[in-house]
């Protein structure tokens, strides 16, 4: 048996952190047993589904490498299909037209509270035979009235499900577009999903299908139902937790490794390991080992990993990434040294590429200003001197390296007689607008000679200016 799994989310917004798990969970699955892993788009929401939507599912799988090896499929082309399947459905006394309005279903639903039972759909109209006049029906799957649905889980285990709790779900609605529940089994039923991993908010649908599957005389998949994940406060993860778009994580300066290995471990564990590659994550997990409980979204672990990711990353992978942040900042990479040579310079301190491309602006940008705290400090009259001595002997470099840079301003310290730092933050001011960066002599060589002399030029008029 070849194992198939699939990802269907509905595009009725971004794709978000809980399906990209799912997605990933699934992907993962049919990797590790070289199975088929499948793109559905569940759009049958005419109403809330968009094409803007759908970009954001496919944009979010390809930012994350989630290869799809079939589809991506879209329900709204199959209502031929649905259709065949609810009329058979029908031809077999599997399902039945219910004519009940708005109104009578709410009278129902009142009479079945007041008398303390649970509200559900009562089947009045399984018997009837003659249409009503003037109604357009929906159809309705006639759910088994006896016995139990047991959902053989994955990850939970057992799960039994009186057929006596599960009303007659409605297939079909007036103008006869499908529901999700009956279009959900069609389709795994004719892609042949041996695997369905899913959120555990699925997990009441699962009886429901499983009887369709069976009215069918097909076999139901092995369901896998994935735990909800909560925030930092242990509410449901929501938009008020901040970023809970796999893009905004993107947007954030995430790489996409630092969220996969984070949302493979929300849930799935390998003893204490936290860092995975894709390969060991392909090769070690199994949905089985998912654990039942909610898992909680940790933030400063993700930042964490993002960290490792960025220092230990090959430099050209970090830089394609944070090419886009720059971007971002209207910052043309070839206007400044290669991107690869920022990333060796910055990825010990940044903890995002967005981070990182800010921090970095100055070696494409000529600064426009100096931050005024630094300036106050830093560019006065005591260290118009030291920059005015530091730039002939820097203009005299043969060699625009980091060690004859550092000797450069070394020797001009001791020759004023102050320290190191009275030279080079002058100077890091200059460069930078303020008085951070990386070591200064590597710092220097990577800004390059003229321009470096050129901003010392400039921040020397400036103290003339100012001071």
């Amino acid at each position: 048996m070849t194992i198939r799994t699939r990802f269907a989310p509905s595009p009725t917004g971004y794709l978000h952190v809980g399906g990209a798990r799912t997605a990933l969970f699934s992907w993962l699955y049919a990797r590790k047993h070289g199975g088929r892993f499948v793109l559905r788009i569940e759009d049958t929401d005419l109403e809330r589904s968009s094409a803007e939507s759908v970009n954001a599912i496919l944009e979010g799988m390809t930012w994350m490498g989630l290869d799809y090896d079939e589809g991506p499929f879209y329900q709204t082309q199959r209502f031929d299909r649905y259709k065949e399947i609810i009329q058979q459905l029908m031809d077999q006394g599997d399902a039945y037209y219910c004519y009940c309005s708005k109104d009578e279903l709410e009278a129902m639903r009142e009479e079945q509270r007041a008398n303390k039972q649970k509200p559900r759909y009562d089947g009045r109209c399984r018997h009837i035979t003659t249409p009503r006049e003037g109604v357009e029906p929906v159809i309705r799957f006639k759910n088994p009235t006896v016995g139990q649905v047991v959902v053989e889980d994955a990850i939970r285990g057992n799960v039994v499900f009186e057929n006596s709790e599960l009303d007659d779900l409605i297939i079909a609605r007036p103008d006869g577009t499908p529901t999700y529940n009956l279009t959900v089994v069609v389709d795994d039923l004719d892609m042949q999903m041996t695997h369905v991993i899913r959120g555990d908010d699925h997990l009441n649908n699962s009886p429901r299908q499983i009887n369709i599957f069976k009215a069918l005389g097909a076999k139901p998949p092995v369901f896998a139902h994935v735990p909800m994940i909560l925030g930092d406060d242990g509410a449901r993860l929501s938009k008020r937790h901040g970023a809970v778009s796999v893009m905004s994580y993107r947007d954030a300066g995430y790489l996409p490794e630092a969220l996969l290995n984070y949302l493979v471990r929300l849930g799935w564990s390998h003893g204490d390991q936290e860092i995975f590659s894709l390969a060991e994550m392909t090769q070690l997990f199994d949905i089985q080992d998912v654990n039942k409980a909610a898992s909680s979204f940790n933030t400063d672990k993700l930042i964490w990993l993002n960290q490792h990711y960025i220092k230990t990353s090959a430099p050209e992978h970090v830089a394609q990434h944070l090419s886009w942040h720059m971007g971002e900042l209207g910052i043309d990479p070839a206007d400044g040294p290669a991107l690869v040579d920022v990333v060796v310079l910055l990825r010990e301190r940044a903890k995002t590429l967005k981070e990182m491309a800010e921090s970095s602006v100055y070696f494409y940008r000529d600064v426009e200003a100096y931050d005024e705290k630094a300036a106050q400090k830093n560019l006065n009259q005591t260290s118009l001197p030291l920059l005015e001595a530091v730039l002939v002997e820097l203009s005299e470099l043969t060699d625009w390296l980091a060690e004859p840079i550092h000797m450069v301003i070394k020797n001009c310290a001791e020759k004023h007689e102050v320290g190191m730092g009275k030279v080079a933050q002058p100077i890091r001011v200059a460069i930078t607008g303020n008085t951070i960066s990386p070591s200064l002599d590597v710092t220097l060589e990577l800004y390059g000679r003229e321009r470096a002399l050129a901003a010392i030029k400039r921040c020397i008029t400036w103290i003339k200016d100012h001071a």
